[in-house]
């Protein structure tokens, strides 16, 4: 579709009015609503007589805020869980060495011992079953029973309801 003088007219009137784009693109049919806003700024047509939409929206009533029910008492903190059996020391290697990323095999436990980023970095190194990624002690802290590691839906409520009071609310 060529933009023929009529239709440029048609374009500038549209425009003045106030009409948007897309409306102005019905209108006028044939081209889209990214044709019309080319062909506006091609044309240098930046004012127009009136907005397409009111320039202030009437003010909206806020939405009521619920307030968080006030707690008598704070939930106890949560008890970390000790590990039944004591985890062994780390296992020297026949040279002398810990176990470390480069000597670990398969069969060797691979529990972590220490902070990865400073020198004294190791892992734990004792026997593992064949398959198994750690040794029985560290086996027993990684794979706890499900029953273990559920939540109360105690905490849980409580955790959220503390979540939702401290929530900004932004329109």
């Amino acid at each position: 579709m060529a933009w023929t003088d009529d239709r440029v007219e048609e374009l500038k009137t549209l425009w003045a009015e106030g009409l948007s784009a897309s409306q102005i693109a019905k209108k006028i049919g044939g081209v889209t609503r990214n044709a019309v806003i080319g062909k506006v700024h091609r044309l240098g047509l930046s004012g127009r007589a009136a907005p397409s939409r009111p320039s202030s929206r009437p003010a909206r009533a806020p939405k009521p805020r619920v307030a968080a029910p006030v707690k008598a008492k704070a939930p106890a903190p949560r008890k970390i869980m000790e590990p039944a059996i004591e985890a062994p020391a780390p296992e020297r290697l026949p040279n002398g060495e810990f176990a470390t990323i480069l000597t670990l095999k398969d069969s060797m436990c691979k529990w972590p011992i220490g902070d990865p980023a400073s020198g004294d970095f190791r892992f734990c190194g004792h026997r593992s079953k064949a398959g198994d990624a750690y040794c029985e002690a560290h086996a027993q802290i990684a794979y706890q029973p499900q029953q273990k590691r559920k939540r109360k839906v105690s905490d849980a409520q409580a955790a959220l309801d503390s979540l939702q009071s401290t929530r900004r609310v932004n329109f």
